[in-house]
C-alpha cells in the first residue's frame, strides 16, 4: 500500500534522507523509529507530497505522492508531529473545512471520535490546550475513514487514559485492514500496536525488524536489594552479567531481553529483599540494537 523506492531528499544543510527503500503492506501497522533529526519527518513530508524528491519515488496505493497528491488526500489520514491550525477557527469549523476539502460526509464517525477522545470542538482552537489540539488532530485524521494513515508522534500531549484509547483505536483500525505508518518515541506504544519497525539513522534505514526482534534487543536494568550485596554482585558477574553497585548501594544489573530467564534463575540463588526494573528510553534501545547489529 505504501512503497518508497530509492528516495533521496536533501536540504541545503546536506541533511535529509538518502536512498530509502521500504514497503508497508495493506493492513500492516509499521513503526518508523529513530532519534530526533534522523529523517522521519522528512520521509513523511515526501509521502504527503509536501516536498519533491531529489530522486526516487513514493507511492500510496500505486499513486505518486507528489504528482497525484490531491487524489491521495481522499484516502489518507495524516497527523503532523507539530500541528498548525488556521487562526481564528473553532474546532467545529476546522473539521467542517476538512470535510468540504475532502468532499466527504461522515458525521456519525466524527461524533464517535469526539466522544472517544472526550473533546468538545465548539471553542476557538487558539484557546485549546496542547492535549485538546492533539485530540482535534486525531479526529481530523480518522474521521473520513481513510484506507491509509500516517501518524507522526500520535500520542504526544495525551494523558494516559487518552493514550490508551488511541491504542485501542489503532488496533481497531488494524483489525479493519487499514494500513498505518507511525513514528513514535514511546517503545511501549510501538510494542502494543506495530507488526514491524523501520529504524532510520542519519537519513538511512539501518534496520527493518519484527517487533519481537526489537524486543529481544531491549536491555533491561534490574535493581536488587539483597541480604548480602557484595556476594550478589560477585555471583552475578561470575554468571556473565553486568552487575555493579549504584549510588544508593543497591545492586544494578543490565540484562538483554533474551537473558531475563537466566538472570532470574541466577538471582534465585541468594535472598532477594527487593527487585525493581528501570525502564529504558527508546533511544537506549536504538543504541543497543545498533551495537548488536554492528557486531553481527
Amino acid at each position: 500500500m505504501i512503497t518508497v523506492s530509492g528516495l533521496t531528499l536533501t536540504y541545503p544543510s546536506r541533511k535529509g534522507v538518502f536512498g530509502l527503500d521500504f514497503e508497508v503492506a495493506k493492513g500492516a501497522v509499521v513503526g518508523y523509529l529513530g532519534p530526533n533529526g534522523a529523517g522521519k519527518t522528512t520521509t513523511i513530508r515526501a509521502l504527503l507530497g509536501f516536498m519533491r524528491p531529489d530522486s526516487g519515488q513514493c507511492l500510496i496505493s500505486g499513486l505518486d505522492c507528489f504528482t497525484q497528491a490531491p487524489l491521495i488526500q481522499k484516502m489518507l489520514g495524516y497527523l503532523p508531529g507539530e500541528i498548525a491550525f488556521p487562526d481564528g477557527m473553532t474546532g467545529n469549523e476546522f473539521l467542517a473545512f476538512l470535510s468540504a476539502m475532502r468532499a466527504t460526509k461522515n458525521g456519525a464517525r466524527k461524533q464517535q471520535l469526539l466522544d472517544m477522545f472526550e473533546l468538545d470542538p465548539k471553542g476557538k482552537i487558539k484557546k485549546f490546550s496542547k492535549g485538546m489540539k492533539q485530540k482535534l488532530g486525531l479526529v481530523a485524521a480518522f474521521m473520513h475513514d481513510p484506507e491509509v494513515l500516517v501518524l507522526d508522534e500520535p500520542s504526544s500531549g495525551l494523558d494516559p487514559l487518552m493514550q490508551h484509547r488511541l491504542t485501542e483505536l489503532i488496533l481497531t483500525e488494524k483489525a479493519r485492514g487499514k494500513t498505518i505508518l507511525m513514528s513514535s518515541h514511546i517503545f511501549e506504544e510501538v510494542e502494543r500496536v506495530c507488526d514491524s519497525v523501520l529504524i532510520i539513522r542519519e537519513g538511512k534505514i539501518v534496520a527493518q525488524a519484527d517487533v519481537e526482534v526489537l524486543k529481544s534487543a531491549q536491555r533491561k536494568v534490574f535493581v536488587l536489594s539483597t541480604a548480602v550485596q557484595a556476594d550478589a554482585v560477585g555471583l552475578l558477574q561470575a554468571e556473565g552479567f553486568q552487575a555493579r553497585f549504584d549510588p544508593s548501594g543497591q545492586v544494578e544489573v543490565s540484562v538483554l531481553g533474551e537473558d531475563v530467564d537466566r538472570f532470574i534463575k541466577a538471582a534465585a540463588k541468594f535472598k532477594v529483599l527487593n527487585l525493581s526494573v528501570k525502564h529504558q528510553t527508546l533511544e537506549d534501545i536504538f543504541i543497543n540494537y545498533y551495537s548488536k547489529e554492528a557486531k553481527s
